[in-house]
């Protein structure tokens, strides 16, 4: 893992987060700056600036996270849709340099948009709970 990389730090629990699952490949945790209730990023625990950089095995495990997870999250918080985001290379808006694909769940009512917002950390967490709760 690369040392200096903020992700590579979070798979290895240098720097804590909200993880919400985690298998042999990768780890799922809430991003700090969410644009939705329940926003979760899934990483692969072996560095890859982007997809297309990793292996085949690395993009199956992380789709398969997903297909695992957004019903899960979705109805943790009480969502009826989600996005799926993922950006690769400064140019189309990667802030982190290692793999990572956000899902963003959606709620009836609620107005779609991609600003990040500012939660405590207290929020944070219990956020992070109602969704492990859900995966028991």
């Amino acid at each position: 893992m690369a040392s200096t990389c903020l992700f590579c730090r979070i798979a290895s629990r240098e720097i804590p987060a909200a993880i919400v699952y985690e298998n042999d490949q990768v780890l799922a945790f809430l991003d700090i700056g969410p644009v939705s209730e329940g926003h979760t990023l899934i990483v692969p625990k072996v560095h890859a600036e982007n997809l297309s950089a990793g292996s085949v095995q690395v993009a199956e495990a992380i789709m398969s996270a997903v297909h695992y997870l957004a019903p899960k999250i979705m109805h943790a918080v009480g969502a009826a849709g989600y996005n799926l985001g993922m950006n690769h290379g400064a140019i189309a808006g990667q802030e982190v340099m290692h793999t990572h694909v956000h899902i963003m769940p959606r709620k009836e009512g609620e107005p779609r948009s991609f600003v990040k917002t500012h939660p405590s950390p207290e929020v944070i967490m219990q956020v992070a709970e109602k969704i492990r709760s859900i995966l028991r």
